[in-house]
């Protein structure tokens, strides 16, 4: 019973440490500025925007908070592995 709620918190405090290391190198290249900077500040714009459209179709179709949770995490650790190579 308290298997799914314990993995959902889990999962949850990950999203948020894996959050911060990504905020953290975006805030690196947008201070850095120029055309680096610049492109990625748009392209969290835009990330955030359809991330944010991709969860509400999720809500909406019935999809589980889990499943949610699951799918920012795929694109915040996507973000993460492509900052850090460079």
């Amino acid at each position: 019973m308290f298997g799914s709620w314990y993995k959902l918190g889990m999962d949850a405090t990950m999203l948020a440490f894996e959050s911060q290391q990504v905020i953290g190198m975006r805030l690196i290249k947008i201070a850095a500025g120029g055309a680096v900077g610049r492109a990625e500040a748009q392209r969290m714009v835009t990330e955030k925007v359809v991330a944010a459209g991709e969860a509400a179709l999720m809500v909406a179709s019935g999809a589980s908070t889990a499943k949610v949770i699951a799918g920012y995490r795929r694109k915040v650790r996507a973000n993460a592995r492509r900052l850090s190579k460079g």
